[in-house]
């Protein structure tokens, strides 16, 4: 059931390198079939969307279509994530945007809306296509959030392929950005229970959270967030 709480904190000594069983194993492999899959479907169902997108950009303000920069995936590689941009060519590329005190001055008009309704993402389905992403895993971070990298790769998170979207994403996104460290105890949840029940629930959440634009927050975050659980 999409509403069963299943609460994440965890203590020291719960949390341990895992190693993935063989079905999820198994499961990895055919989840990468079924990302091209839904990914190429994506792609082409949202191919006049972008474009128009892509007009909207140009002729909102100055630069590039297209955010790109270096983040850190699947067995700590980094690799070249793509969005669309949402700031001004006056950002810094290396800052997160919840680092940003006045980061409503960066944030392009089309920008912001394109972020309240994660149209920002959609070229992530090309990474998809590429074996770059999944389109459910952990997000993809950035070398300047070394407490998130840190324990990732302490519980062995970064075995499988970053996604488009999270149990992370669900159960707090921006808000749940302050707690880096909590952030990746729900990356360690989702690797420990990585499933195709737990994807389709993560996707139809998913959906939910984006149409009801939840927990999306620009912008400095005050470290003293509440607990969030699983919904």
């Amino acid at each position: 059931m999409l509403t069963k709480n299943i609460t994440v904190e965890l203590t020291n000594s719960e949390l341990k390198p895992y190693k993935l069983s063989l079905l999820q194993k198994v499961y990895v492999g055919i989840k990468l079939i079924i990302d091209f899959v839904l990914a190429l479907i994506g792609v082409m169902v949202c191919l006049v969307p972008s474009f128009i997108i892509a007009i909207a950009i140009k002729l909102d303000s100055k630069g590039p279509v297209f955010f790109k920069h270096k983040r850190i995936g699947k067995n700590g590689k980094e690799f070249t994530f793509l969005k669309f941009r949402s700031m001004s060519i006056n950002a810094k590329p290396e800052v997160s945007a919840r680092d940003y005190v006045d980061v409503d001055s960066y944030v392009t008009k089309i920008g912001s809306f394109l972020r309240k309704t994660s149209l920002d993402e959609l070229p992530q389905l090309l990474l998809v296509l590429t074996g770059k992403m999944s389109l459910v895993g952990y997000r993809p971070s950035l070398k300047s959030e070394p407490e998130l990298n840190d324990e990732r790769e302490k519980l062995t998170v970064t075995q499988i392929r970053p996604g488009i979207t999270g149990w992370a994403q669900v159960n707090g996104r921006d808000i749940l950005a302050a707690d880096q460290k909590k952030k990746a105890h729900y990356d360690y949840y989702y690797l420990t229970h990585l499933s195709l029940y737990l994807d389709i629930k993560i996707l139809l959440l998913t959906v939910l959270k984006v149409l009801k634009r939840s927990d999306i927050k620009d912008g400095k975050i005050d470290n003293n967030i509440d607990n969030h659980q699983s919904t």
